[in-house]
């Protein structure tokens, strides 16, 4: 699914992640998400340079015990220095406030209070806004008050999204709504020990198949609850957003074996009739109009028509012959003109992952393949957005180094691990890339996400601090947090753990972190198991698997005993609980 392209050669520069750590009060959403209410008092002491912060929130909201982060934006040049009370992270404007493990819960009513040192210059205006674990702290559990208070004591927000009538369109879908949690997904977890904690938390309906749409009695991967099912599932949770993954092209994974597809590279009419027309048909019942139906659309294909065609190390005759015949372009287009044109569906595209398309000859053509789909649908505001990382394990944020980063004079580009990328994890990446795409003609308004399902690389193995070598790969190796043998490597990949867990605005052109790929379900088997989803065997799922091109001929770092694409993989479940970082 992540095949790694070819190099490119040139120089920028990568946002620095500064952080300040102390002892605990705010931190991520587990085993329980705060409710549309909560309050935030802030008060700032300052002097010519610099200031003392304070901040007390209070959930007015659901209690929550499996740890919380507050959020918010500097709407200047404020940059944190020190913190106490709370474990403080910045990457640019943005600021997070998450708790340690032994300090995560928040009684419904409860408050906390951590402090913070910081600097500026010019004026230290206050936030204008704060969220707890991605809900809008607005100061009451019912209509929010329609004012927005910058006042250096206390600060308030505008009213969150949930109070747009249905069929009003919101710029970021998942800002102030309650995601749907799959009973399906929710139960497998709940079956390993430990899963509870974070069985609540959504997860993508990946539609990989006709049969999928309604539903079938084979729970070998999927599961046996169709969209229509999910749907009312999701009305009766009292849900805000439910998530679905769009995956069926004709020539389906061009590039990997595990995930190939039931239909045929010239099955582009089929995939219209038989499966983008019952979807949206069922989509756009007005008994669903309450819901924001986010659709993730097309995972690992119009990239693929960019690195691994014509004469590009690991090139196949079917991503040719799909790049040949238009069927990725046209059946990306028509779905999001089926899908984009309901009045409370929002599509997003998938858009890979820095390890594959951050260098110069991909980063481009790939931003404009995906116009042509766009375009292809008549309309480019069909598409409200990308995704990255989807079902992959790329970093969030390379901590203790960035693109800029040089060793003894040597740039971090140059090491064996970056291998001339321009970028060194996905959260620069999507902000990159999102400029790239409004550049080409995209619409200004356009969100990313982020797919946090297994990149949270925590454990004994997580480094604590940069590396003190002098040589460029032994001091990207012992600083880098993605831990996997190579970043080419895709399938269960050993060691990996949860990331951080499904937030609303994260971070400036983000919408949300997300677990589009659900967390235990199996990436592909590690030998030939014969099944009727049109699922092979790709040699990447396999332990002993030497390599090839596009992963630098190094082992595939897979776990063994794997079961096909899809089905629940209870060791490597159990595997993401055991390395997650922020820790459960």
């Amino acid at each position: 699914m992540r095949p790694i392209p070819t190099r490119a050669r040139a120089l920028t520069a990568a946002a620095a992640v500064g952080v300040v750590a102390a002892t605990g009060a705010v931190a991520v959403a587990t085993s329980a998400s705060a409710a549309a209410g909560c309050s935030v008092s802030y008060s700032a002491n300052s002097w010519s340079t610099g200031f003392t912060g304070n901040v007390t929130v209070t959930n007015l909201g659901d209690a929550i015990s499996g740890g919380w982060r507050l959020t918010w934006t500097w709407p200047g040049n404020q940059q944190v220095t020190q913190g106490w009370s709370a474990t403080i992270a910045q990457s640019g404007a943005n600021v997070t406030a998450t708790s340690p493990s032994w300090a995560g819960s928040l009684a419904t009513n409860g408050t906390a209070n951590f402090g913070f040192n910081a600097n500026y210059s010019g004026t230290n205006t206050a936030p204008a806004s704060f969220s707890l674990n991605g809900t809008v702290c607005n100061g009451s559990t019912g209509s929010p008050s329609p004012s927005t208070s910058t006042s250096p004591s206390t600060s308030t927000s505008p009213s969150p999204s949930t109070s747009v009538p249905p069929g009003v369109k919101v710029d970021n879908p998942y800002a102030g709504a309650k995601g749907y949690v799959n009973p399906e997904w929710k139960a497998k977890a709940e079956s390993v020990a430990g899963g509870s904690r974070v069985s609540n938390n959504p997860t993508a309906v990946w539609i990989d198949r006709i049969a999928a749409i309604n539903g079938s009695t084979d729970s070998s991967s999927n599961g046996a609850m169709g969209v229509r099912a999910h749907l009312d599932a999701a009305l009766a949770q009292g849900a805000g957003y439910i998530q679905f993954v769009i995956y069926n092209l004709p020539g389906r994974d061009c590039a990997a074996l595990a995930s190939n597809g039931e239909l045929g590279p010239n099955d582009l009419p089929k995939y219209k009739t038989d499966y983008i027309d019952p979807i949206a048909a069922i989509q756009s019942d007005a008994k669903y109009a309450s819901l924001r139906i986010i659709n993730i659309v097309e995972i690992d294909s119009l990239p693929n028509l960019v690195t691994n065609v014509g004469s590009n190390p690991g090139a196949t005759a079917t991503c040719d012959t799909m790049k040949a015949n238009g069927g990725y372009v046209q059946g990306i287009g028509y779905a999001l003109n089926k899908l984009g044109g309901l009045a409370n569906t929002y599509n997003y595209v998938d858009a890979a992952h820095h390890g594959w398309i951050g260098w110069d000859s991909n980063f481009g053509p790939t931003a404009d393949i995906m116009l042509q789909a766009a375009q292809a649908s008549g309309n480019v505001k069909n598409v409200h957005g990308f995704i990255t990382n989807t079902a992959n394990y790329s970093a969030l944020k390379e901590t203790f180094f960035t693109v800029g980063t040089t060793v003894n004079g040597t740039s971090v580009r140059q090491s064996k691990w970056v291998d001339w990328n321009q970028y060194v994890d996905e959260l620069s990446f999507a902000q990159a890339f999102r400029a790239k795409l409004v550049s080409v003609g995209f619409d200004s308004g356009i969100g990313m996400l982020i797919d946090t399902s297994r990149n949270g690389w925590g454990g004994s193995g997580r480094p604590t601090a940069a590396s003190t070598n002098t040589n460029v790969d032994t001091f990207v190796n012992e600083s880098r947090i993605d831990r996997r043998i190579h970043a080419g490597n895709w399938c269960n990949q050993s060691g990996a753990g949860l990331g951080e867990r499904p937030t609303a605005a994260p971070a400036a052109g983000i919408d949300a972190y997300v677990w589009v790929k659900p967390p235990g379900e199996s990436d592909g088997s590690s030998k030939l198991i014969p099944n009727n989803e049109g699922k092979g065997f790709d040699q990447m799922c396999d332990p002993a698997y030497t390599g090839n091109a596009r992963n630098g001929n190094s082992l595939s770092g897979a776990l063994p005993d794997a079961p096909i694409s899809g089905a629940w993989f209870a060791a490597q479940f159990a595997q993401l609980m055991a390395n997650a970082y922020p820790a459960l």
